[in-house]
């Protein structure tokens, strides 16, 4: 069986089994009093949603990989390195489960220690790290330092209906065509499963009469294993500007995660503390709509995932111009953003 078959498979399957146990899961959740309840002036929904939507991409992914692991046979270290995202992930999925089934939620050190546990069984367990690094503690360090913060990058940005997932789907597939020619099939393999899975939970997530929530289960989740895939796959073929890839890819959540950062600490507030400091709700306030914002956000993720591949395929000089134009634009953006009021 050819690897176009396979692929196709892989993402069907994962997008079918998503689809069809995200109503299960949406079931359980209420049934469980899973739920999301508007308790707080940050929430920005107005009534209670269940969560465990990220039980129901996490099972399509998983199940994705299972078939598609009887029906081709991976070299050792393929099956090695899927095991050690399978593991490290099922770990910041049940940490996310138990945050999301708590009333006030666990301590953001605890969260920290046990993502920081996770990322050290993927890194030393199994090797997965930045390879570029020569040194091999500092590699380590910094591997686990990405990890957990593209992690929770993800949850911090999942504030808004298909924001979290509609990205993690687009830089899914980001990372499946750049890695396509390397052949790091546990690469693109998590991937394509990853985007099927995603897409198979993303109707329930904009739907005003069956709508479910990821929760932490699912942000956590799809943010581990898109930053263990990032460190999967070579992007310096070409020129050494190559290694910025993955930041391009991943850019939305990251430049979140640093603007709502940075507004919180220059308010003397706590970076790790709620706030309606996000990028997504200064543009409402703008007069965006939320559909309007969303296929911003798409469009802006997609030319940054152009820009990713386009790093690893031309020189250094034309790459540090493309890099300089995103960081531009995304400080262009930061200035006009800074200045909504989010308290009136």
């Amino acid at each position: 069986m050819n690897a176009e078959i396979l692929y196709l498979i892989s993402f069907f399957a994962a997008l079918l089994f998503s689809y069809a146990a995200t109503p299960l899961c949406r079931y359980a959740a209420i049934k469980l009093n899973i739920m999301d309840n508007p308790v707080t002036e940050v929430k920005t929904h107005k009534k209670s949603t269940p969560y465990l939507g990220g039980i129901a991409i996490a099972a399509g992914w998983a199940v994705s990989l299972f078939i598609i692991r009887f029906a081709t046979h991976f070299p050792d270290g393929t099956l090695r390195s899927l095991r050690g995202v399978l593991y490290g992930s099922a770990i910041v999925m049940a940490l996310g489960f138990i945050d999301d089934k708590k009333y006030k939620g666990l301590g953001f050190k605890l969260k920290f220690l046990i993502q920081i546990a996770a990322a050290a069984i993927v890194v030393f367990g199994f090797d997965i790290r930045i390879n570029f690094i020569q040194v091999y503690w500092i590699s380590c360090a910094v591997s686990i330092f990405w990890i957990v913060g593209v992690t929770n990058a993800f949850n911090i940005i999942d504030i808004m209906d298909g924001l979290s997932s509609g990205i993690a789907f687009i830089a899914s597939l980001a990372f499946l065509f750049i890695s396509l020619p390397t052949e790091m099939l546990y690469v693109n393999f998590c991937a394509i499963a990853l985007a099927g899975a995603i897409l198979g939970f993303m109707p329930f997530n904009l739907s005003k009469s069956k709508k479910i929530f990821m929760g932490d289960t699912g942000s956590l989740f799809i943010g581990f294993i898109l930053a263990s895939l990032a460190m999967g796959t070579s992007f310096t073929t070409v020129s050494e500007i190559g290694l910025f890839a993955p930041i391009l890819i991943l850019a939305a959540p990251l430049y979140e995660t640093f603007l709502v950062s940075a507004l919180r600490l220059s308010k003397g507030k706590s970076p790790f503390l709620g706030s309606k400091d996000h990028y997504a709700l200064r543009l409402e306030k703008m007069g965006f709509s939320r559909k309007q914002i969303l296929l911003i956000t798409y469009a802006v993720c997609v030319i940054f995932a152009l820009c990713a591949y386009l790093l690893t395929a031309i020189s250094a000089v034309y790459s540090l111009l493309i890099f300089s134009f995103v960081l531009m634009f995304l400080w262009a953006a930061s200035i006009k953003l800074a200045t909504v009021n989010i308290d009136s």
